[in-house]
């Protein structure tokens, strides 16, 4: 049932859904006679903009269809004519403007092919945000007045400087990307913005090796599956997601040198390229990885069910769930996130090399000859990795 003061949606849990039936004359185009979508708010005037969004978007696409296939008069004397309905064949001349959906769409077609959920949402989000902020509105219609109030409706939501960086980001992605592939001759209002990248960040402080020390301690004497998951950032420097969407299979204990293989699987993808590596395992890593196989009836699936009932890894909850046992044991402004500040830092306090210390925690490359060659051995990396282990 739709609700009256939010068209085309309903509300299920407290969640709003964009909900509208499929025009009789275009039934044949879809597998299904209504479409719905999860809006993802529970707030009023954000579905209601988000819904006024995607009702746009279908109308223009069902007006295009209708017209593809409308029989007009000297349709057979068209110098330009149209082969199919879609976002492809929007423009066709470089004064040529589309809809912030439809430039939406080509991105996420065309750019997101093979890109996971994140990349998916982020452009959304983000274009979500701005119809809230000045309006849906062709791309040639946004003016720079327009990209200040954006800028500023972001830092008024609460968004700190490096939120509003990303949004910004996919802003321009969008604008520009749009621009490129269908020819549109327009200028990018939302280019250049100032904004403090710095505002609200929190800095993220590292472990220190007496409380790290306290926490590899508590893991073991636990000795459950959310202590293995600690245990086994703390020696390695993974990303919490790294970590909790691990398969069993990516975990290597009877090779010479143990390691963990971290790669794109179904439970996760992964940040960057630069971030599928092999990491080996030492101390507290390797004790919670050993843990893991002795408990598992089956080497296979994920390595921690308990993050991955949904067929994707929970890492929101994870982090949640971890944060709220550590807070208890870390200084002011640590998080599970700061095991990788501390892996940075105890690296260094051994003297490893830094393109090393980049391949060992997965961070992006600060040269292009870093690029080169297939890294370090697993060898090379376990004898700095021991010398770091408490």
């Amino acid at each position: 049932m739709q609700t009256k003061r939010v068209p085309f949606t309903f509300n299920r849990g407290g969640y709003f859904y964009f909900s509208r039936r499929v025009p009789a004359d275009l039934v044949e185009h879809y597998c299904y006679p209504r479409i719905v979508q999860a809006l993802n708010t529970q707030h009023v005037s954000v579905a209601r903009s988000r819904a006024s969004m995607m009702a746009s978007q279908l109308d223009a696409y069902w007006a295009q269809i209708r017209l593809a296939h409308a029989n007009l008069p000297g349709k057979h004397l068209l110098k330009q004519r149209q082969t199919h309905a879609g976002p492809a064949s929007i423009a066709s001349t470089p004064s040529a403007s589309v809809s912030l959906t439809e430039a939406l769409s080509v991105y996420l077609e065309r750019k997101g092919v093979g890109k996971g959920k994140t990349f998916h949402a982020a452009a959304q989000r983000a274009c979500g945000y701005l119809v809230d902020a000045v309006g849906l509105k062709d791309l040639h219609q946004y003016t720079r007045a327009d990209a200040l109030s954006f800028r500023d409706f972001l830092i008024e939501r609460g968004l700190v400087g490096s939120s509003v960086t990303r949004v910004l980001n996919s802003i321009n992605s969008v604008f520009n990307f749009a621009c490129s592939e269908l020819a549109l001759d327009l200028k990018n209002p939302f280019h250049g913005m100032y904004h403090d990248r710095k505002a609200g960040v929190a800095r993220r402080l590292p472990i220190p090796d007496l409380e790290l020390k306290k926490i590899q301690a508590l893991c073991r004497s636990r000795n459950d599956d959310c202590r293995w998951l600690i245990a086994l950032i703390s020696d390695t420097g993974l990303r919490l997601s790294e970590a909790a969407g691990l398969m069993l299979s990516d975990i290597k204990l009877q090779e010479v040198y143990p390691h963990l293989v971290v790669q794109p699987n179904a439970l996760r993808s992964l940040k960057t390229s630069g971030s599928e590596r092999m990491v080996p395992l030492v101390g507290a890593s390797l004790w919670a990885a050993e843990r893991l196989y002795e408990t598992m009836p089956s080497l296979t699936g994920p390595a921690f069910p308990r993050y991955a009932k949904s067929g994707q890894v929970q890492a929101n909850s994870a982090s949640a769930a971890l944060n709220k046992w550590l807070k208890g044991y870390v200084s002011d402004g640590c998080t599970i996130h700061s095991f990788r500040h501390s892996m940075r830092d105890r690296l260094r306090a051994v003297e490893c090399p830094t393109e090393m210390v980049d391949q060992i925690g997965g961070w992006s490359h600060s040269s292009v000859g870093q690029g080169y060659g297939s890294g370090y051995p697993l060898e090379a990396m376990s004898r700095y990795l021991s010398k770091i282990v408490l």
